[in-house]
């Protein structure tokens, strides 16, 4: 579809099984370490070293952004991660597992889940994830590929360094959302039916 310009306009987009790293391999690390020492990339805290299973029945976001990033444990490790911005999120039947290995007991897990009541899902605004991956069915609504990462306005307030590759839509809508990350910040959260739990020798929120 051409506007009246003839400039291409997208529309909805479906994607199958959705692979959140569809920023281009061409993101080098040492590129955005390099971004982080002269301040392009903030780092405002370390992460763990450790990843979270996160699956919902279906994610549904109202201004949505992805861009290139790296987050960096204490010990100075590098994590190249596909960084997900929403403006306002909407998940049902959420569920966030962490897996730690305890001397003498085994693998202990921790289970977190919120939003299995209909009528009551979880909800999030200017929500941040930084992701290794995700996987589900995805349809996104005037969805611009290809963007200055720095000029992404869609998820919210955050943005990438400049010169790196981004994506925005209006909105998203993924069923069967597995993902894997490193770290989440949100201006809220509010977890709707929170359930914590601990379990042992679990595979978490979903094999594999």
């Amino acid at each position: 579809m051409k506007d009246s310009q003839g400039n291409l306009v997208l529309g909805r987009t479906r994607w199958r099984r959705f692979a959140a790293v569809v920023i281009p391999a061409t993101i080098a690390v040492s590129g955005l370490m390099a971004g982080v020492a002269n301040g392009a990339v903030p780092v405002t805290f370390h992460v763990s070293g450790q990843t979270a299973k996160i699956s919902a029945d279906a994610l549904v976001a109202n201004g949505f952004s992805q861009y290139g990033s790296v987050v960096f444990e204490k010990n100075g490790t590098p994590h190249p991660v596909a960084m997900s911005a929403i403006k306002d999120a909407t998940l049902t039947n959420l569920c966030q597992s962490v897996t730690t290995p305890i001397p003498g007991l085994g693998n202990v897990t921790l289970f977190i889940r919120a939003g299995r009541e209909d009528g009551a899902p979880v909800k999030a605004s200017n929500l941040l994830i930084g992701m290794d991956s995700l996987e589900g069915d995805a349809v996104f609504t005037n969805i611009n590929i290809g963007a200055d990462a720095s000029e992404l306005t869609a998820g919210g307030p955050h943005h990438g360094q400049a010169g790196l590759f981004g994506q925005e839509a209006d909105k998203a809508e993924i069923q069967g959302v597995k993902q894997i990350a490193r770290l989440t910040q949100a201006g809220t959260f509010a977890l709707n039916g929170l359930s914590l739990t601990v379990s042992m020798d679990s595979t978490g929120c979903f094999a594999g």
